[in-house]
């Protein structure tokens, strides 16, 4: 049983520094509000890490 992670961008990107920009875009991330569902694995965690004062997420299985 493999464990997801639904993100969601909470801040807009405007004005936001080119490298975090680049970050949400590479999770699939392009409106406020907008949700994806990710694999949970070690690349997508450090990827969240790094915009996680725009995202919120949490865990869910399968």
């Amino acid at each position: 049983m493999s464990s997801k992670l639904k993100v969601t961008l909470k801040r807009g990107l405007a004005g936001k520094r080119q490298e975090h920009r680049a970050t949400a875009r590479a999770l699939g991330l392009r409106r406020t509000g907008q949700s994806v569902i990710k694999e949970d694995r070690p690349e997508i965690r450090g990827m969240i890490q790094k915009i996680r004062h725009l995202v919120d997420f949490e865990e869910i299985s399968e």
